[in-house]
């Protein structure tokens, strides 16, 4: 039996045909990867190997993190499509680094207000709670940012070693933590203080200092640093 072909699957399937339909930005993560794995396997359509790498990975955002190894354990890819996938994550992170680095307009984080003003308005209508790492250079400019976990604060959830693994990733000099409270209550939360207490010893210990842990409900904001729990 032959490779499956992504012209092989049903019109409503085939995500070369929506990208020029509708659009790449309109596409999911699914259809983007099918794209790049461009055929499937005996058994599987790329479609479904494309489900099956994000399953893989824990979802889109820990995407970049996938091992080659890591790839080959999923059955239908081979080395030549876990080069693919690789090279198109790497292309991706380089583009994402270029732009932020040649951008006239990367913004300085300095203080609080300023990561409030970059994250309030998308984090304040937010159902869950989002916690979000900004990964800043050596004078304190955003190199990019990352939503780390979605849901309750929850070291059973997320480890320090997750936010510094990806810190070395990006060449951060400085990080600042931004997470939300849906109920618009800025309360820290002892979890919450615990986990910035945690990652500030972390970042002692990595030399990639923990600038502030801010909390965002609503229209407001709090800052961990200025209320001395950092």
């Amino acid at each position: 039996m032959s490779e499956i072909l992504i012209k092989d699957l049903p019109l409503e399937e085939r995500p070369r045909e929506r990208l020029l339909q509708v659009g790449a930005e309109s596409l999911s993560a699914t259809e983007l990867l099918a794209i790049i794995l461009r055929t499937g396997s005996k058994e599987q359509s790329a479609v479904t190997l494309s489900q099956l790498i994000l399953q893989k990975s824990e979802g889109l955002q820990n995407l970049n993190d996938i091992s080659i190894n890591e790839l080959l354990e999923i059955p239908g890819i081979g080395p030549s499509k876990a080069v693919q996938v690789l090279a198109s994550i790497e292309l991706g992170i380089r583009v994402v680094k270029s732009s932020v680095t040649n951008s006239t307009e990367s913004p300085s984080l300095a203080n609080p207000e300023d990561s409030f003003k970059l994250l309030g308005t998308s984090m304040k209508h937010l159902k869950q709670e989002n916690f979000i790492v900004l990964f800043l250079d050596v004078r304190q400019k955003l190199i990019c940012k990352e939503t780390i976990f979605v849901g309750t604060l929850d070291m059973a959830i997320v480890h320090p070693r997750e936010v510094f693994r990806k810190a070395i990733k990006h060449l951060a000099t400085f990080i600042v933590c931004v997470h939300n409270h849906p109920s618009g209550d800025l309360t820290a939360s002892p979890q919450d203080l615990l986990f910035t207490k945690q990652l500030a010893e972390a970042g002692e210990l990595m030399s990639i200092p923990l600038l502030d842990h801010i909390i965002i409900g609503g229209d407001d904001y709090v800052s961990l640093k200025a209320l001395g729990h950092l």
